[in-house]
C-alpha cells in the first residue's frame, strides 16, 4: 500500500460507477494539476539538471494521462466538466512546511507530492480491481503502475536532496497525518473524494 496506513473502502468504487462522467472529469483535473506541479518543481528548482529532467518527463506522462482521460470523456460521448477543487490535496498542502532553506522546502514539496501519488496510485487500484467497466478497469490499472513510478521518483529525490532533514522521520509524518484527514475521504465521485 505505498506505506499508506488506511486503504481506501471498495464500496467506494460503487459511487464512482454512479457517475463516470464526474470521475473521469475530476480524474482529467488531477492529471493538469499533477504535470503543473512538475512544472513548477522545474521553475524554481532550475540549477538541478537531474530533477529537472526527470520532472519534464513526469509533466509530459501527466499530459499524456490527461489526453487519454479526455479521450476516453469523447468517446463516450460525454463532456469534460469545469476544473473542481481538491480539497484532498489542499489539506496536504496545509502540512507543507513553510520555514526552511531552499532545500527544505523542495523536500516537502517532494514528499507531497510523492503522498499524493501514493494515494492517488492506491485509488486506480481499487478501481482496477472493482470497476465492472473492463476498459476503465486495464485503464486504471495501467495508469496505476505510473503513479507507482512517479512516487518512488519524488520520494527518491527527496531523499537526494535533503539537507537537514530526516526524511524518513518526515516521510512518516506525512503518512500520520494522510491518515487522518482521508477518513473525510472517499464519500464522493472523485479520485481523492
Amino acid at each position: 500500500m505505498l506505506g499508506l496506513k488506511l486503504a481506501t473502502d471498495p464500496r467506494w468504487v460503487t459511487i464512482v460507477e454512479s457517475n463516470i462522467e464526474e470521475i473521469l472529469t475530476d480524474h482529467a483535473w488531477c492529471e493538469q494539476k499533477a504535470a503543473s506541479n512538475a512544472i513548477s518543481l522545474v521553475t524554481y528548482n532550475s540549477e538541478l539538471e537531474d530533477l529537472v529532467t526527470e520532472m519534464l518527463v513526469i509533466a509530459r506522462e501527466e499530459l499524456e494521462h490527461l489526453q487519454m482521460v479526455h479521450d476516453i470523456i469523447k468517446k463516450r460521448g460525454l463532456t469534460l466538466g469545469r476544473e473542481r477543487k481538491d480539497h484532498y490535496v489542499n489539506e496536504l498542502f496545509k502540512f507543507m512546511k513553510k520555514d526552511g532553506s531552499r532545500k527544505d522546502a523542495l523536500c516537502d514539496r517532494l514528499l507531497f507530492s510523492a503522498m499524493i501519488e501514493a494515494r492517488s496510485c492506491e485509488r486506480f487500484k481499487v478501481l482496477s480491481e472493482n470497476i465492472k467497466d473492463q476498459e476503465l478497469a486495464k485503464f486504471y490499472r495501467d495508469l496505476m503502475i505510473s503513479e507507482a513510478g512517479h512516487y518512488t521518483t519524488f520520494l527518491g529525490f527527496a531523499k537526494k536532496y535533503a539537507d537537514n532533514i530526516d526524511v524518513d522521520k518526515r516521510w512518516k509524518e506525512w503518512i500520520e497525518y494522510e491518515t487522518s484527514i482521508i477518513t473525510n475521504y472517499g464519500k464522493n465521485e472523485t479520485v481523492h473524494g
